[in-house]
């Protein structure tokens, strides 16, 4: 934010704008998955249509790509950090084969592709195996996080200075920039707002998720945020840089104080930030794109197999050019997310506002015309399609515009409204769709009297005839056979799936 022109208060404000959005999308988002433990390809059936979905699966495997190089390069960066403090200058002055347009160095090559092999062992473990890992990186970068805070602020006697005075102009231009840092804000979580299905699902609770993040998300951010802006603000007014990275900021330190104490603190730093960004690769990318490829080419691909695939296709994008200067990274950013947004948008109307939280599981997994539910017109559902172009369409001549081409002004700000405009036009045009002309699956929900997520609990007959019924935090698998009927009841804790 402070590298695309906002001072550093305006920043904060505009960051937790920008998270407390985002984490009441997160709010409404999660709930589905947390009652019937669905993830987002199971969900995405529900509303879109059998194949309706694969679109939209497909889109946002896609963005999962774009979103997983992004996130390596940014721990590739610390892992620069790391090397240099281990090797000093043996590292830094490798000699760079790699041609300047490229946009890369090779010894900063040399950190991405040993970043990359970090990642391998991860792809072949489960999210529910993963915990002990992500319970270690939350605990490793608080310490990371206020020790940086706190050796800037000393060192630099906390004078913030005026080095980030706003260059911004003032009246409508100066608004309209404001909501582009909004926008641009929701976009650094607009995956993770789609991929809320993804983890609410391992929810032992209805609300576990929902409040859990509605809470802490604009908190934690805002307050991390915070600390960094002010720490490289202080540290740019006293040491005459212009410094917009956490991995520039160690790097500036190493510069003036290059001693055997620094190199290990600063190396200490690095690799939990690196560990952080480790974690939010997994959790954010690599486990959803694992779940959207077992879903488009299930014969194949299993969750581990798919998260071996994206590791191979982040070096396709070229992260390093996303991350150039701020400007491309906010570009990037603000525009990724008008796709997502519309998908979020019509997932919630449909849920809160059309089907009363009705979802019935059994018939998400029948793909055929006999699937009164959500086979809807030839597996899509077209109130939502038509939602979903709406939405885009709006901010998507704003975003071309952002690219190099030559646009109005008036698609210029449509296009820096971006994730809200997308969010709030889908969500309108598909309520009003649904009310004039009605899906099949929400007339049979109103036929029926169905109140309020009615349908927890419900039984679902699987091909082999067992019944599968929730009851509270206990699932009941019920076998009948020809001589008896065995009963098992397990408790779920999010490990196991049904």
């Amino acid at each position: 934010m402070v590298g695309i022109g906002l001072n550093w208060w305006q920043a904060i404000i505009v960051i937790f704008v920008s998270q407390l959005i985002s984490s009441i999308a997160m709010y409404f988002n999660s709930r589905c998955a947390s009652v019937y433990h669905i993830g987002y390809p199971v969900v995405a059936r529900s509303v879109f249509g059998m194949y309706g979905s694969y679109y939209f699966v497909g889109a946002r495997a896609a963005l999962a790509i774009i979103w997983y190089g992004v996130q390596l390069f940014s721990g590739a960066s610390f892992m620069s950090n790391i090397l240099r403090c281990i090797f000093g200058h043996n590292f830094t002055d490798i000699p760079n084969h790699i041609p300047e347009s490229i946009g890369i160095t090779s010894a900063n090559m040399l950190a991405f592709f040993l970043f990359w092999l970090v990642h391998f062992p991860f792809c072949a473990f489960r999210p529910y195996q993963l915990r002990a890992f992500f319970w270690f990186k939350s605990i490793v970068v608080l310490p990371a996080v206020f020790g940086l805070f706190i050796f800037c602020m000393v060192n630099t006697k906390g004078k913030v200075g005026s080095v980030y005075e706003s260059t911004l102009g003032e009246g409508a231009a100066y608004g309209w920039f404001i909501m582009h840092g909004i926008n641009s804000g929701m976009g650094n979580t607009a995956t993770l707002i789609t991929n809320q299905p993804d983890i609410a699902r391992w929810s032992s609770t209805k609300s576990g998720a929902q409040w859990s993040q509605l809470i802490t998300q604009p908190l934690s951010v805002t307050l991390s945020a915070t600390f960094g802006i002010l720490a490289t603000a202080a540290v740019n007014n006293n040491w005459g840089l212009n410094l917009w990275n956490p991995w520039d900021l160690l790097g500036a330190i190493l510069d003036k104080y290059w001693s055997g104490s620094t190199r290990f603190a600063v190396f200490l730093l690095a690799f939990c930030w690196m560990v952080s960004i480790l974690g939010t690769n997994i959790a954010a990318n690599m486990i959803p794109f694992g779940a959207d490829s077992t879903m488009l080419f299930p014969r194949f691909i299993t969750i581990p197999r798919g998260q071996y695939v994206v590791e191979f296709l982040a070096f396709a994008i070229c992260p390093w050019k996303i991350l150039a200067s701020a400007s491309v990274f906010t570009t990037f950013l603000s525009g990724y997310g008008i796709f997502m947004a519309s998908v979020v948008a019509i997932m919630v109307c449909d849920y809160y506002a059309l089907t009363k939280g009705n979802v019935f599981i059994g018939h998400l997994y029948n793909g055929s015309k006999a699937n009164k539910h959500y086979y809807y017109f030839h597996g899509w559902n077209v109130q939502a399609i038509i939602a979903y172009i709406c939405g885009v369409a709006l901010p998507f001549p704003g975003f071309i515009g952002t690219l190099g081409a030559s646009v109005s002004t008036s698609a210029i700000n449509l296009g820096r409204l971006g994730w809200l405009l997308s969010f709030s036009v889908s969500f309108v045009v598909y309520f009003a769709l649904c009310k004039v002309w009605p899906t099949q699956n929400q007339k049979i929900i109103k036929e029926m009297g169905l109140g309020w997520e009615s349908q927890y609990g419900d039984i679902v007959i699987a091909e082999d005839g067992t019944q599968i019924a929730e009851r509270g935090g206990m699932v009941t698998a019920v076998s009948d056979d020809s001589e008896s009927v065995n009963r098992t009841t397990v408790a779920y804790r999010g490990e196991k799936e049904f």
